[in-house]
């Protein structure tokens, strides 16, 4: 006999889960993926009804040119 939680699909789920559990989820799928795959990138903030998104310290990915990059001049980009 089986329980109903078996006769579950994986969509069913999914809908259960928080954004955070399925973007854990998402992130640790692929075959070589570890825990740090799954860290969080970016820091949130609210003060004063303004939202502040921030690049973490630690993020392994950021944004713009990656170190020893030539920095442009004269607002080049």
């Amino acid at each position: 006999m089986t329980t109903p939680d078996e006769n579950r699909s994986a969509d069913d789920t999914l809908g259960e889960m928080t954004d955070e559990e399925k973007r854990h989820d998402q992130l640790t799928a692929a075959p070589d993926a570890t825990e740090a795959d799954a860290a969080p990138r970016i820091e949130v903030s609210e003060h004063d009804g303004i939202t502040r998104i921030d690049i973490a310290p630690d993020a392994p990915v950021r944004p713009g040119p990656g170190p020893g990059a030539p920095i442009p001049e004269d607002g080049e980009q």
